[in-house]
């Protein structure tokens, strides 16, 4: 196999000097990179990714964080962000820190001596805590917003109030919202947003929780949306959303409609049902091209938001 110095010594240069026209190109003279480059590819010469970004004081490597790995609504996150990853030449890991906690900063520290940069999905920490795990490197909060950070966001609190208003316009009287785990940022956005939906269009309102996203809560909201005698119900995530029809179900009632994604609408042929779908892979993407902007910028960068729309479908 041909090394470096294989390269150097066909090309007639030093080996430094084949080095920095293999991986700094800008730094040598045209015509010797020229030169270089034609001998690597006669040798068929490949060079060691990783020593050449560590020449450059870089890993070519980025990190995103996510609070676990259970909750399917983050794989299509990670997956948009590698494949946006894999097209700028970085490579993407993958770590799990929920970021509630001050003694978590020391892993996540550590971390940033391994990467070139983080996105964070933090739904439930401090801003505090957060504004120190995003002090270590370059970094992107993702589906939370924090003064002062860049961010994107998928604008679900718009999506669940106009759901609201939807089930205000097919006559739905008495509404519930299932929120989300304690602490969590977009909850507290979604309840906001369907308070106030609620309240331009006159319907009554009954709000639950916290609970965890997950199918056990949405069975264990059973009794408390009967006794609400709510026709709709507009659950914080689709794994609850489950759950609930499931109780729903098993105990014979049918005139409750539960909002979901397109994908269990249309699975269970359900009628008249509105769905939301976060767009995932576009939220990663869009994520990771805030953060190649961010370690390209040779200054100090100006914040940016990034919300995307997300829309109702029938």
């Amino acid at each position: 196999m041909p090394t470096l110095a294989d390269v150097a010594a066909l090309a007639g240069v030093s080996k430094a000097t084949a080095s920095r026209a293999l991986g700094r190109p800008d730094l040598a003279a045209p015509e010797t990179v020229a030169r270089v480059r034609a001998a690597a590819e006669q040798l068929g010469f490949v060079p060691n990714r990783a020593a050449t970004q560590l020449a450059r004081g870089t890993t070519g490597v980025v990190a995103i964080v996510v609070p676990t790995l259970d909750n399917t609504f983050f794989s299509p996150i990670i997956g948009g962000a590698q494949a946006r990853a894999a097209d700028s030449g970085m490579q993407l890991t993958i770590a799990v820190h929920t970021l509630e906690h001050a003694a978590q900063l020391a892993a996540v520290e550590q971390l940033a001596h391994q990467v070139d940069g983080f996105l964070l999905t933090a739904p439930r920490g401090s801003d505090e805590i957060v504004r120190a795990a995003a002090s270590y490197k370059p970094a992107v909060l993702i589906d939370r917003e924090v003064e002062g950070m860049t961010s994107a966001v998928a604008d679900t609190a718009t999506a669940f109030g106009a759901l609201v208003g939807w089930f205000a316009e097919k006559g739905h009287e008495r509404v519930v919202y299932i929120g989300g785990p304690a602490g969590s940022w977009q909850d507290r956005q979604r309840q906001a947003a369907i308070r106030a939906a609620a309240e331009s269009s006159g319907v009554t309102l009954t709000m639950l929780g916290p609970y965890p996203s997950t199918f056990a809560a949405g069975v264990e909201t059973l009794e408390a949306v009967v006794a609400a005698r709510a026709t709709a119900v507009v659950p914080y995530a689709t794994s609850i959303g489950l759950g609930l029809m499931f109780a729903l179900l098993n105990r014979g009632i049918r005139d409750v409609v539960v909002s979901s994604e397109r994908m269990i609408v249309d699975s269970l042929g359900l009628g008249d049902v509105p769905s939301i779908d976060v767009d995932g892979e576009k939220l990663g993407q869009v994520a990771m091209d805030q953060l190649m902007t961010l370690l390209g910028e040779r200054k100090e960068p100006s914040p940016t938001r990034r919300r995307l729309t997300v829309p109702i479908k029938e």
